[in-house]
């Protein structure tokens, strides 16, 4: 008889089992080396859950903007000058004997000033009855003799002339405190001098008082 021919079939079925065995050994291999390995991480456990952010509104107050006053200047810096001037040295005696017993020279006591008293006024600037004129200022006004450099020069105005009127209507003092000039103010204080008056009264009683008299200077044309 000739020799049979082996099926492949036949081989396969004849090595299945090994095959499978063989593969269960790999698979339980494989599970064990990865029970051994340690696969705990070593960080600790990390908070996954995420914080919400909060967003605090705040009221926004208007503020008013205040007008502060400038800062004050700031102060200047002292410069030193040279001193050329030499300071001598003095000697003072330290080993000096201080008798106790020797009287002393007191300075002279400060003198006293003086007192400047002060003129007080002695007339009234206004008063219950005033001072009146005996004559009209028309009469006084033809006592005056113009002057003849006023005449040259065309001068005219009016001087006010001021003078106190004293218990017995008399004129005292008379001044010109507003003038024209041309001789025209020395003539007006003459002229006032030559006024009488009936004094002013305060509470029944003669008194000085002050008064003001206008003279007109003009010219005829």
């Amino acid at each position: 008889m000739g020799l049979e021919r082996k099926k492949p079939k036949a081989d396969l079925k004849k090595y299945y089992t090994i095959f499978v065995e063989l593969g269960l050994i790999a698979s339980l291999l494989g599970l064990l080396g990865l029970f051994n390995v340690d696969i705990r991480s070593n960080s600790g456990p990390k908070d996954m859950s995420t914080k919400q952010e909060t967003v605090k509104m705040e009221e926004v107050v208007q503020t008013e903007q205040q007008n502060r006053p400038p800062p004050p200047p700031r102060p200047q810096v002292p410069v030193g000058v040279p001193n050329d001037e030499i300071i001598e040295d003095v000697e003072i005696n330290i080993d000096a004997e201080i008798d106790l017993e020797e009287s002393l020279e007191m300075p002279p006591p400060p003198q006293e000033e003086e007192a400047v008293e002060e003129e007080e006024e002695d007339f009234f600037v206004s008063v219950e009855k005033m001072p009146k004129m005996k004559s009209s200022l028309a009469e006084l006004q033809k006592k005056i003799i113009y002057p003849d450099r006023a005449q040259k020069a065309g001068i005219e105005g009016r001087v006010i002339v001021q003078f106190v009127v004293n218990e017995k209507g008399e004129v005292e003092d008379p001044r010109v405190i507003r003038g024209i000039g041309g001789g025209c103010d020395e003539e007006a204080v003459r002229v006032a001098k030559l006024a009488k008056f009936e004094p002013g009264e305060q509470r029944g009683v003669p008194v000085r008082v002050q008064f003001t008299l206008p003279i007109m200077f003009m010219l005829r044309k």
